[in-house]
């Protein structure tokens, strides 16, 4: 077969004259934590981005269909999100919310508008594991309970406090967490009991978590943490009816259900701006990051103003939280999402991405399972379909292979065999075409 070659692109990359490859990977070896881990036997080293695409030293270009883990939204290097930052760095580039400052209560007002319901009041952090942690200390005050219910397969942060919510054992140091948190059975179609020809099956998974309270806990809890598709675990999507009844479950028992859009939210869904509104719930809370500023260290909270009044009894400060460089990114990314009709370039080339994941299933018995939503989408490896014996392996050597020729995927689920593709959600047909191809290709080798 011949090798797919990368559709045209009107860009030239800038002539590299950094440390060279070797000196970086030294340097790196020796000076940074040796906890840090790389994609590929022979890392790429990275220096330049344009859209969907990235750049290597040699000015070598690849489509990066995992968005800078799923974190390029609107686009790598984007023009009007970078003259947006540029023009706020020449004027202020730090002042705390001690001081007023227009960025931050313009951007928060853009932000709010975008949810549903009473989410309507913003804190900004850096992160997804500070946004995560933020709300868990929300909800313990707002409720005045202490457990909290997670599920099994979830990613929610790295932090001391986050880690407690995550729920994959290849992330979680043996060190004390997860005091109070509970871990309910997955709503994983593909490999749980219940399958996607269930009509019932989100309330049957949903009934877990009536278990958990009843039986772990005091009977009250302070809430509920749910990806609204679970991203590191494999790009798993819940069967319809999930998160209603787990809500329902929750706020029965006194507990504030939270919902972590850190890698669906922002159009990436196609049908809806959230992925919370394609299972038809409204949460208490709200965790943002990674799209939120196309690269930007921002993150933020979003809850109702009965809840925010919860931290009103203390002090509650984060130094760069509302930063007015992050929020001049971040209000640029609202922009471009809706000026660029991004959320519905994802439905249209998410459901050309989908089918053609799926037609490629008849030639490959290697695929086990495709799944997804608008541009997050997942395939599931396994070395036998009924067995479903997970292909980590072969997995690792399809990301080898594709990176060779210019496509750059991630990787997820516990056992490291879910192909994840996510890319920025500015790629085109000719993209998805490529990947389709690519797959195809490295597929039969492998």
């Amino acid at each position: 077969m011949k090798q797919p070659k990368l559709p045209g692109y009107n860009h030239r990359p800038r002539q590299y004259s950094g440390p060279s490859f070797q000196e970086v990977l030294e340097m790196r070896q020796r000076y940074l934590t040796p906890a840090l881990l790389t994609y590929y036997h022979r890392p790429i080293m990275i220096v330049e981005g344009s859209m969907q695409y990235v750049y290597d030293e040699k000015g070598r270009r690849y489509l990066d269909a995992f968005g800078g883990i799923v974190t390029i939204s609107v686009g790598h290097c984007h023009p009007y999100v970078t003259r947006k930052a540029l023009e706020q760095m020449e004027v202020l580039q730090h002042a705390t919310t001690i001081y007023l400052h227009p960025n931050i209560a313009e951007y928060s007002r853009m932000l709010a508008e975008k949810m549903p319901g009473d989410l309507s009041v913003c804190y900004f952090v850096n992160s997804g594991s500070e946004a995560n942690d933020l709300a868990l200390l929300m909800a313990r005050l707002y409720t005045g309970n202490y457990d909290v219910i997670a599920l099994r397969n979830a990613y929610h942060g790295g932090s001391a406090s986050t880690m407690g919510l995550t729920a994959h054992s290849t992330w979680k140091y043996n060190y004390p967490h997860s005091f109070g948190i509970h871990h309910a059975v997955p709503p994983d179609p593909y490999r749980g009991p219940w399958g996607r020809d269930d009509p019932e099956a989100g309330t049957k998974y949903a009934a877990d978590i009536s278990d958990l309270i009843a039986f772990a806990t005091p009977g009250r809890v302070a809430g509920f943490f749910a990806e609204s598709i679970q991203g590191v675990g494999g790009t798993v999507v819940f069967p319809d009816g999930y998160l209603s009844a787990a809500y329902d479950h929750i706020r029965k028992a006194g507990g504030v259900c939270i919902a972590d859009e850190v890698q669906t939210g922002f159009g990436r869904m196609g049908t809806h701006y959230w992925g919370f509104e394609t299972q038809g719930v409204i949460p208490d809370i709200v965790t943002l990051a990674k799209g939120i500023g196309n690269g930007a260290p921002l993150g933020a909270v979003v809850t109702t103003p009965e809840i925010a009044r919860a931290l009103t009894d203390r002090i509650h400060f984060n130094t760069f939280g509302g930063n007015p460089v992050s929020c001049a990114m971040g209000k640029a990314v609202l922009e471009v999402i809706d000026r660029e009709h991004l959320q519905e370039n994802c439905l249209k080339l998410g459901r050309y991405l989908m089918e053609g994941l799926k037609g490629l299933m008849p030639d490959h018995d290697l695929i086990g399972d495709v799944r997804g939503m608008g541009l997050m989408a997942g395939v599931e490896l396994v070395t036998d379909r009924r067995s479903k014996e997970p292909a980590t392996d072969q997995c690792a050597t399809l990301l080898e292979r594709a990176k060779e020729m210019g496509l750059l995927l991630g990787k997820g689920g516990l056992h490291g065999n879910v192909l994840r593709i996510k890319p920025p959600m500015c790629i085109t047909r000719a993209d998805v075409d490529f990947i389709i191809e690519v797959l195809d290709l490295v597929l039969g080798e492998v």
